[in-house]
């Protein structure tokens, strides 16, 4: 299945999953006041500049005032990242379709940590596979490599295919960060989409 196919798919696949969205989002209501974030004071986070899929200048600061989910992952990834990406935007379209002015507070990101093959157009088609809103950004390799140490992401080259390619060795947290863009938790993505809406729904007010 060439790429092209392959992203189609998943824009399928995902628009499948609308009518999942009338769940709600697992009952779970937001955290009481006093509950403190799990990552409060993490040192995660952080400038960086990268580009958009218009080749366009985006930096950290652009989203002031907004909640932040951000991953980093690469779309020739064969498994993981499709599949964490799957749930994370799956999980925050019922977040959307539950608690819609809340879901307009939060600005999802996908940041490839393979800027060799992920060129802006690349990484904007990817995206668009998962859900309109998911912004996604690549740049130079120093750019890159700045904007992971910020935020703790561990990558690198991994072991190459057999068709010619490589795979890349990288963590897979998909972190909420708050309106100051401090951390507040890791989303649950690895419990799939219902976990993902619920600690939307606890941590977004």
């Amino acid at each position: 299945m060439n790429r092209s196919a392959m992203w189609s798919f998943l824009r399928i696949f995902t628009s499948l999953l609308a009518p999942l969205a009338l769940i709600a989002c697992s009952g779970e209501s937001a955290a009481p006041v006093d509950e403190r974030p799990p990552l409060e004071g993490a040192a995660i986070g952080g400038a960086f500049t990268l580009v958009d899929e218009n080749g366009s200048t985006v930096e950290w600061s652009d989203f002031k005032g907004r909640y932040r989910i951000i991953y980093f992952g690469y779309t020739f990834c064969p498994d993981a990242c499709p599949l964490d990406v799957q749930a994370m935007m799956a999980g925050f379209s019922r977040f959307e379709d539950e608690s819609p002015a809340l879901a307009e507070k939060v600005q999802p990101i996908f940041v490839s940590i393979d800027p060799a093959r992920d060129t802006p157009p690349i990484v904007g088609e990817f995206t668009a596979a998962f859900h309109p809103r998911l912004l996604g950004l690549t740049g130079t390799t120093e750019q890159v490599a700045a904007a992971a140490k910020t935020f703790a992401i561990y990558y690198q080259r991994g072991e190459d295919t057999p068709q010619g390619g490589y795979l890349m060795d990288h963590s897979r947290q998909a972190y909420l960060m708050d309106p100051e863009g401090k951390p507040i938790a890791i989303l649950a993505i690895d419990k799939g989409p219902d976990a993902v809406a619920a600690d939307l729904a606890k941590w977004v007010r």
